[in-house]
């Protein structure tokens, strides 16, 4: 069967909001879209099966992670990503630089030969240079690749936020050519420049001279407030190209979703909804729920009366909160699946109000109560 070549198509605008779909050789995308992280080839205390009942249409892996363990060629040797962890629906494969930034203390940044890791696991050396980090990916025969860039630390140092985006953009014309021609997949650039319109308008448009199949924003989500970020994103939105994918990394809450769509983003990812649902917090359409509090010990209504899918409502608060007071494992997984579930529902309803043009109601009755 011939491979299907990676696209995207908008379909309607409710002002910079927008619905479309990414289509690509494991499958279409409906966006705005959010994706379940796997870090490690797994969503945590969630099966793949479990996940695509949700509605989730695409997942994010962790080029780093898996680089260390298992590795590439015993990735390679199974036939893949997709068939390594039997996952039929796209994967994107963020490049290695995050971990650049969140694990510092065991790299250092060379031009030429990139990032020099000592492995978090057990302290063996590893290069990760642009290169490097397309060969891995592209083993891993994920759907959407990544640039290799750097991302900063927040900072107000202007020459410093200017040094990493320059370097990230000659690791970016690096990445690109290491890529070479691949039409059934698709290969993003990560706009840089911390807070400063002037170097955020400058990463893109050199960006967009490159050339890359979608463009995202990287470098938030690192301890800015919500404000700073949407401030990022209004002084880029009028310049990002509308015929190609917009992804915002690493993000976030359902406010700051709903915030990020009506600034013109298509694709988020965040480990929140399953991080919070290890630890007990349940993500509902009345807001947030610490199921682990005393006054659920007795409440025997369902988690959230609106959600009717995967049968979540059959356990109540009473028994849920049960489960994670006796550290029982089932508890981690169904609110793990509950809050992706919901994620997926938000996304979905997102979808529906921008195709009806009741876009900015919808976000203004939730902003504030999700």
């Amino acid at each position: 069967m011939a491979l299907k070549n990676f696209a995207f198509k908008v379909f309607k605008k409710d002002k910079f909001a927008r619905s479309g779909v990414i289509e690509t050789h494991h499958g279409n995308i409906n966006t705005p879209a959010f994706m379940p992280v796997g870090t490690q080839a797994t969503v945590k205390a969630c099966t793949i099966d479990d996940i695509k009942k949700t509605g989730s249409q695409i997942i994010l892996s962790n080029t780093y992670h898996l680089m260390i363990r298992p590795g590439v060629d015993r990735i390679q040797s199974a036939g893949g990503l997709h068939e390594f962890m039997n996952c039929d629906i796209p994967i994107l494969t963020d490049s290695g630089g995050f971990q650049v930034m969140s694990l510092s203390k065991l790299n250092k940044i060379d031009r030429e030969k990139g990032a020099i890791f000592n492995s978090h696991v057990d302290g063996k050396k590893f290069y990760l240079s642009p290169e490097e980090s397309i060969r891995v990916q592209l083993g891993l025969n994920s759907d959407i690749v990544m640039i290799m860039d750097e991302c900063p630390k927040k900072t107000n140092d202007y020459d410093l936020i200017k040094k990493s985006m320059d370097l990230s953009l000659y690791w970016a014309d690096r990445s690109k050519k290491a890529f070479g021609k691949n039409p059934h997949k698709a290969l993003f650039g990560i706009v840089q420049g911390g807070l400063f319109k002037d170097l955020r308008i400058k990463s893109l448009k050199e960006l967009m001279k490159i050339g890359f199949d979608g463009y995202a924003l990287g470098g938030l989500a690192v301890g800015e407030t919500q404000r700073e970020m949407f401030s990022v994103l209004d002084d880029v939105k009028e310049y990002l190209p509308d015929d190609k994918p917009h992804y915002l990394m690493g993000v976030g809450t359902p406010p700051d979703i709903l915030g990020a769509v009506k600034r013109g983003i298509d694709m988020f990812d965040c480990v929140l909804p399953t991080r919070s649902g290890r630890t007990g917090l349940a993500f509902t359409w009345e807001g947030r729920i610490n199921i682990k509090n005393n006054k659920y010990q007795k409440d025997n209504t369902p988690l959230d009366s609106n959600c009717d899918n995967l049968s979540l409502n059959k356990y109540s608060k009473n028994y849920l909160n049960h489960l994670f007071n006796t550290n029982e494992i089932l508890a981690s997984m169904l609110l793990t699946l509950h809050n992706i579930n919901f994620y997926q529902e938000l996304m979905s309803s997102i979808r529906d109000n921008i195709e009806a043009g009741t876009f900015n109601k919808f976000h203004d009755k939730y902003v504030d109560k999700l």
